[in-house]
């Protein structure tokens, strides 16, 4: 199948395959008779792979990684379990992060709330954005 049959089969867009196959994570063979690139469907069964493990959230270089392990006729299992284990771990983080975020915004609202509107007079754009990043800049000095 054609590049762009390949990509209608997987709902991915074609930049995607040209991508993945330039990469090396998808091989496809030229036609002799016209130079078009053509697909098998293992290329269709290694894409559909790539797109559950980026949904899984492992990046392209992990999934090379992945592939190249099963390609060396080893197991991938125990490098897909340990990056899954980093993986969570950095969502946890990211997670602990956000929520630090969510606090300050809210704290900031509160504040804010208890602040009066005021007119731009050409120094000034908003007082309360203003006035919080003087009050970020004292907590950091």
């Amino acid at each position: 199948m054609l590049t762009s049959q390949l990509a209608k089969k997987a709902a991915v867009p074609t930049d995607t395959v040209r991508y993945y196959t330039k990469r090396g994570l998808l091989t496809a063979t030229k036609n002799p008779h016209n130079g078009y690139k053509e697909y098998d469907l293992a290329a269709l069964q290694r894409l559909k792979f790539i797109h559950q493990a980026r949904e899984i959230g492992f990046s392209l270089n992990q999934i090379e990684q992945i592939i190249d392990a099963a390609n060396e006729g080893q197991s991938p299992c125990p490098t897909v379990r340990q990056l899954l284990l980093q993986h969570i771990e950095q969502t946890k983080a990211q997670i602990e992060q956000m929520k630090t975020h969510l606090t300050m915004l809210q704290e900031t609202k509160a504040q804010w709330e208890q602040e009066p509107d005021s007119t731009p007079n050409g120094e000034s754009v908003c007082c309360l954005i203003e006035s919080w990043a003087d009050t970020t800049k004292e907590i950091n000095a």
